[in-house]
């Protein structure tokens, strides 16, 4: 990613501070982003999500992405 891109991002995307619980749904493990609805595979020998510039986060399961409300 370009760096004014990254700043813009950082500055004015979401930060993902608030995740839900860990899912197994379809022998995939993840976490959700309660503000985006971005998923985060998630890793049991880590014990936590693994979010690496975004490469390894999932579209939801179902397809749709909601916008945000605000």
């Amino acid at each position: 990613m370009k760096p004014l891109g990254w700043i813009i991002q950082f500055a004015c995307g979401c930060h993902h501070g608030r995740l839900s619980n860990v899912f197994t749904i379809r022998r995939r493990t993840y976490q959700v982003c309660l503000e985006c609805g971005q998923e985060f595979p998630y890793s049991w020998e880590l014990m936590h999500s693994v979010r690496s510039n975004g490469e390894n986060a999932h579209a939801p399961l179902n397809g749709v992405i909601h916008a945000a409300s605000h």
